[in-house]
């Protein structure tokens, strides 16, 4: 599915669906080496599927629900179904993104565009691109950004930015 989230327009799949993923990779032409971030409705959908330390919570409650991404150490059933040893996890502040998340659990997602492109946030070009190559898109029906999030890793003992995005952070 298409859906809109506080940063851009997401494409996206439940978390454990290989076809979904495949689509997804396939739809984008993105390299298989690059993972798919995940949205989550709540710290305790992101506590089923990765390793949430005590940084990564504070962080977590401070700046989430919002355009941050934080990179954490995948849970064993993650590894095993899908091969991410660390995991990109978000709680949008969108509500369409979070009852969409409520409803179907966890979702890998990434931006809508082709691969190295910048991200495609207008619903109808969106629809007129990718209408039929997807199950469903959602229009928005609260502003969002132009700007994806900032991405954070805080995983095997390291804590650094990867990207500056809505928001800036100095990591110390």
């Amino acid at each position: 599915i298409i859906f809109p989230t506080d940063t851009v327009y997401g494409i996206g799949t439940r978390i454990f669906d290989i076809d979904g993923i495949n689509k997804i990779y396939e739809i984008k032409k993105r390299p298989k080496d690059k993972p798919l971030a995940c949205l989550c409705a709540s710290l305790e959908q992101i506590k089923n599927i990765a390793v949430v330390t005590k940084e990564a919570e504070a962080l977590i409650n401070e700046f989430l629900p919002g355009a941050l991404t934080v990179i954490l150490e995948s849970k064993p059933e993650v590894y095993n179904k899908i091969g991410y040893k660390t995991i990109g996890v978000r709680i949008p502040n969108c509500k369409i993104a979070l009852d969409i998340l409520k409803e179907n659990g966890p979702m890998l997602t990434t931006s809508v565009n082709e691969s190295g492109f910048k991200p495609i946030n207008e619903y109808e070009l969106i629809v007129k691109e990718y209408d039929n190559l997807v199950d469903k898109i959602y229009e928005a029906n609260e502003p969002s950004s132009d700007l994806s999030s900032t991405v954070v890793l805080l995983a095997n003992n390291e804590v650094k930015v990867l990207r500056e995005g809505q928001i800036s952070l100095k990591i110390r």
